[in-house]
């Protein structure tokens, strides 16, 4: 009887899984008695480990109440060699207004974040901030076949 069993991806199998971009779901960490604050997001990955996400803060929605708070990460997907997960946990860094020389902004241009339309108007009318996460803990998870 054949099952599965999940190992750690390597960094080059992680790297290769994250690509330079992608979509996966943001989590804000909220206070103990409340559920974590989730939202679906496009990223962008520079393959040294950091993530760039363009984050929209209507004040109805608020996200910018939280972003001081910690954040996880998750993105997965099943490939052909079977599922893959990442999972990033750390603070989000605002890198909308840094200088254009600094590594968080050049980062940020090296990435290729998916523009998905969510959003009720147009996305020219949108205003979105750029943020990086550094993440303080990174891990990565493939399938294996198992003969147990």
């Amino acid at each position: 009887m054949q099952g599965l069993r999940w190992v750690q991806l390597s960094e080059q199998e992680r790297n290769d899984f994250l690509g330079d971009g992608g979509t996966g779901t943001l989590s804000f960490s909220t206070e103990i008695e409340e559920p974590p604050f989730s939202l679906p997001v496009s990223y962008g990955y520079d393959g040294d480990g950091h993530f760039y996400f363009q984050l929209s803060l209507p004040d109805e929605s608020g996200k910018a109440d939280l972003l001081d708070n910690e954040v996880t990460f998750v993105t997965h997907a099943q490939t052909d060699r079977g599922w893959r997960s990442v999972v990033a946990t750390g603070r989000l860094e605002d890198v909308t207004d840094m200088d254009y020389d600094s590594a968080a902004v050049q980062g940020m241009w090296a990435v290729d974040i998916p523009q998905v339309d969510v959003f009720d108007r147009p996305r020219e009318e949108i205003e979105f901030r750029q943020f990086r996460l550094d993440p303080e803990k990174l891990t990565g998870r493939k399938e294996v076949e198992s003969d147990s």
